[in-house]
């Protein structure tokens, strides 16, 4: 009897912590799906926004949306074809609206800081996307070095520099607003074959959590976001992998994107918005990270993937 009352009492120990995190988390996700995308123009009194990555995907479909909200917005983006067109025909879906155009190269031989500051010094902006970001797959050793800084300044040294601009002005002028980083479940969970990626996601949300705490009693609010697959160009130039194909087929689309990030302004601060990010993001909570590395490097091997860029990796003797 007494071993039977030891067993009750240790499940119910091992019980409770399950029960509460479930509770929390269903609880938040369920009240930001019930109350809805909020009206940022409204909440903040804000005139301005700016959206980096704004040629094209989620980027675009942000920029789209702050304008439904009768927002001014500055697109910050690769100074390409995505971009003009992007801009134009904003421009003359709203016509009584202010767009301004920056193209930029996120990368790290670029100083593309004095272009986005000289192209809003003059304006006030409250709404910061910090959008921008791609993926480079295969062995980390296979691609060049250059290559991958180029992905960790666009992924995350690109937002540290945007957001510190930004968020010193809005302090220095007590203006309200929120800073809304675009972040992956990667960042949860070891990347293999997308090493950078998976790295600059958990920085990206490790930042903006942290980041939220400092600024939150000065009326500005600061959230990562953690997307499920989206159909986008974000696949175009990547290599081949099985998870990415995987992706692809339960991809939705951009223009879904934006309202379900809205939903979490104010209400939360890191927001797994999809089915795919909230199932990823329960199994993290179940197992170690250390256990999930240890089960990746050992099927990993196994993997096509792993395979088929395993037969041109340099060999040592």
């Amino acid at each position: 009897m007494v071993h039977c009352d030891i067993c009750h009492y240790v499940l119910l120990a091992l019980a409770v912590p399950t029960i509460l995190w479930v509770t929390i988390y269903a609880a938040s996700n369920l009240y930001m799906r019930f109350m809805g995308p909020v009206d940022l123009k409204k909440k903040y009194k804000a005139e301005w926004a700016l959206v980096t990555g704004a040629g094209t995907g989620i980027g675009k479909s942000l920029a789209e949306t702050m304008a439904l909200q009768g927002l001014n917005v500055v697109l910050v983006s690769l100074p390409d074809k995505f971009l003009d067109e992007t801009t134009a025909a904003l421009k003359k879906a709203f016509p009584k609206q202010k767009f301004i155009s920056v193209g930029a190269k996120f990368d790290h031989k670029t100083d593309y800081m004095p272009a986005i500051i000289e192209a809003t010094k003059d304006i006030d902006i409250s709404i910061v996307f910090n959008n921008a970001g791609y993926i480079v797959t295969g062995f980390f050793d296979q691609s060049s070095l250059d290559a991958q800084l180029a992905n960790l300044e666009c992924n995350s040294t690109a937002c540290v520099k945007v957001t510190h601009h930004f968020l010193k002005k809005m302090l220095d002028k007590n203006i309200k607003g929120c800073f809304i980083f675009t972040s992956s479940v990667s960042g949860y969970i070891p990347n293999p074959f997308a090493v950078m990626y998976g790295a600059t996601k958990a920085f990206v949300s490790q930042f903006a959590a942290s980041l939220a705490i400092e600024v939150k009693a000065n009326g500005i609010d600061v959230i990562a976001v953690h997307p499920s697959p989206v159909a986008s160009n974000f696949f175009d130039n990547a290599h081949k992998l099985d998870a990415l194909e995987m992706a692809k087929q339960s991809a939705v689309s951009p223009a879904s994107v934006p309202g379900m990030m809205l939903t979490s302004v104010g209400r939360s601060h890191l927001a797994d918005l999809g089915q795919m990010a909230v199932i990823v993001r329960c199994v993290v909570a179940i197992f170690p990270y250390d256990f999930l590395t240890s089960v990746f490097a050992f099927g990993a091997p196994f993997s096509g993937d792993y395979q088929k860029h395993s037969k041109t990796r340099v060999k040592s003797n």
